[in-house]
């Protein structure tokens, strides 16, 4: 088939030259190129003037690409400002009625910096160092460990690092605190950040975890990924589901040092304050896609959340730095799993007054979690958005699951496992930033070290007499046993005074984080042929090997009939059957066993 003939097509402003393969679109009368399209793919400048510039990457999708290329047409644009020292990059995709359906597992901004000039990076201000060299992490200097992202450096170019572990995942982040990371080169100082404003436009809410910086030098931001939650944050698309949505603006930041001051201190606090000035400019004026709402397009919503359990206090309490947002309308806790459209979330303070700023026109329902208590909070009208609106909500009041008076409680409920024991690591196998360090559960290997701690049987937690920082470890992981993996059960004695024979007791499970497992509890008889409560198969959070502390959050509540107690001495049994692997585990959060509801104190 010959090629069709050169084609010119001429408009007030611009022209376009087009041969079937190619097409250049030039200004009329400057002359100047602002868009060049090649199959599909394409080049236009937004904007242009001595303000700002904005250029714009183009991937259109047709059915002749289908089964080659994911069906979503994608603009993505980059973003120059006058006095600005860096650069800004947003990404729309958009699925139209027509197309096939499709997975979207992971999509993201990437940079790979020089391996021979940047060396330190920084996440936070307890998280920094000079980090090893991408060639460290290839035999013969790195033998691989568990899984391929995690190395042990046997031979390194830098010496001093020798014998330390490297892997990504020990970098990773919250939503909430991915803000501004990257790279530092001290010869001579300059630094490389991606500074994110905003995270209303990244899955699963304030608490989904994501990479930040690592050995490459690498540095990005992922706007959607499965990592920590599993295949519940893979965004699924049907045939003939419309969607669009913008991903960032986020900005590439650069700064630099003079000659004889110290380039990393100097380097990461100018990074940060940029960080603050990028937040406080959230939501941007300067983006030109009409896909992008600038403030006046957009709402905000503000009230007071607080908190009544009548077996804490007779009267409501302020949900002091309770998690508030707005998301997709969705069940009790929906949002956690919600991974195609915007959230929006604050902190409130701690007299439980909350602000939500920026919010896309639409229908939301308004969630909450309060730290302290165990459950989700879910506003039971639609909050609608319109452009300009400014909601006061007023006092809102969260009623946290309860029964009875707490007989005993193990942990804190604060949706993470960080308060249970984090043993030391095993000494061939240190990340020497962990060392001495609140994040010590980011150490390789501790899943074996429960094994080492408890040789010759199960985790036993006496209530009244064990300490739960230091007796209950931090994850119920398999036991390797000649070569096989054989599942666990732990044991919570307790005693009690008296029983109530004609009432039902309570016995409230929250779980940080859950990978390929089962909880099951029996109550004192640990060979029952069936348990009280299953949980059936629970979790693809992958927490245990990615060195999280928490994935995604589950709350199970079991009804304990009295015929099950005993006067005196009681033990529940909690075991973890399924075991083909080291990474299978639960990360509890918080344990409550109540007794019934008192005739004078309920809800």
């Amino acid at each position: 088939m010959s090629p069709i003939g050169v084609q010119l097509h001429v408009q007030d402003t611009h022209v376009v030259m087009d041969n079937g393969l190619l097409q250049v679109t030039l200004s009329n009368p400057e002359g100047i190129v602002t868009g060049i399209r090649i199959k599909g793919t394409g080049f236009n400048v937004i904007v242009e003037n001595d303000d700002q510039v904005e250029i714009s990457f183009t991937r259109s999708w047709d059915s002749s690409q289908e089964g080659k290329l994911v069906p979503l047409n994608i603009d993505k644009r980059f973003v120059m400002l006058r006095g600005s020292s860096g650069f800004y990059s947003y990404a729309i995709y958009e699925h139209l009625e027509e197309w096939p359906a499709f997975n979207l597992a992971e999509t993201r901004i990437a940079f790979k910096l020089r391996k021979d000039k940047f060396h330190y990076m920084a996440i936070a201000d307890n998280r920094q160092r000079y980090m090893p060299l991408p060639d460290d992490r290839l035999p013969p200097r790195g033998q691989p460990l568990a899984y391929p992202e995690a190395v042990l450096i046997v031979n390194p170019v830098d010496s001093k690092l020798k014998g330390e572990v490297d892997d990504k995942y020990q970098y990773s982040c919250d939503n909430k605190d991915i803000q501004v990371h990257g790279w530092i080169c001290t010869d001579p100082g300059v630094g490389f950040w991606l500074i994110t404003p905003s995270d209303e436009f990244k899955s699963g809410g304030p608490h989904k975890q994501n990479l930040t910086s690592h050995v490459g030098p690498t540095t990005l931001s992922v706007f959607l990924s499965p990592h920590y939650s599993g295949e519940d944050l893979v965004p699924k698309f049907n045939v003939g589901e419309k969607w669009k949505k913008v991903f960032g603006p986020v900005f590439m930041y650069c700064n630099s040092s003079f000659l004889g001051e110290d380039p990393l201190n100097l380097l990461w606090d100018d990074a940060k304050q940029q960080m603050i000035t990028e937040v406080q400019s959230w939501p941007y004026r300067f983006p030109a896609s009409e896909d992008f709402p600038k403030s006046d397009q957009r709402g905000n919503v503000n009230g007071r959340l607080l908190v009544l359990d009548k077996y804490v206090s007779d009267d409501c309490i302020s949900a002091n730095e309770a998690f508030v947002g707005l998301a997709p309308q969705g069940d009790v806790g929906s949002w956690q799993r919600e991974c195609k459209d915007y959230q929006f979330w604050s902190r409130a303070d701690q007299n439980g007054y909350f602000s939500i700023n920026g919010i896309h026109i639409g229908d939301y329902n308004l969630f909450a979690w309060v730290p302290g208590f165990i459950g989700d909070y879910k506003y039971d009208t639609v909050v609608n958005i319109s452009p300009g609106c400014d909601i006061d909500m007023g006092d809102i009041v969260y009623k946290p699951p309860r029964n009875g008076p707490t007989l005993w409680e193990i942990g804190v409920p604060d949706r993470s496992a960080a308060e249970f024991y984090v043993p030391d690591p095993n000494p061939k196998y240190i990340n020497n930033l962990y060392v001495n360090h609140p994040d010590r559960f980011r150490q390789y290997g501790l899943w074996e070290r429960y094994a080492e701690l408890y040789p010759d049987g199960d985790l036993v937690y006496t209530v009244g007499t064990s300490d739960y920082t230091k007796d209950w470890f931090f994850v119920q992981v398999t036991r390797k046993k000649d070569n096989a993996y054989q599942g666990t059960t732990w044991q919570i004695k307790f005693k009690l005074d008296s029983v109530d024979q004609s009432s039902t007791y309570k016995l409230r499970v929250a779980i940080a984080s859950a990978t390929f497992s089962e909880l099951q509890v029996r109550i004192n008889d640990p060979k029952a042929n069936r348990p009280l409560f299953s949980s059936g198969l629970i979790g693809r959070d992958n927490s245990i090997a990615r060195h999280g502390i928490h994935g995604l959050y589950w709350l199970f509540n079991v009804d304990v009939p009295a015929s099950r107690l005993v006067v005196g001495d009681n033990t529940i049994f909690f075991t973890q059957p399924r075991s083909t692997s080291p990474f299978q585990g639960i990360m509890y959060d918080y344990i409550r066993f109540e007794a019934p509801p008192s005739s004078s104190n309920s809800n």
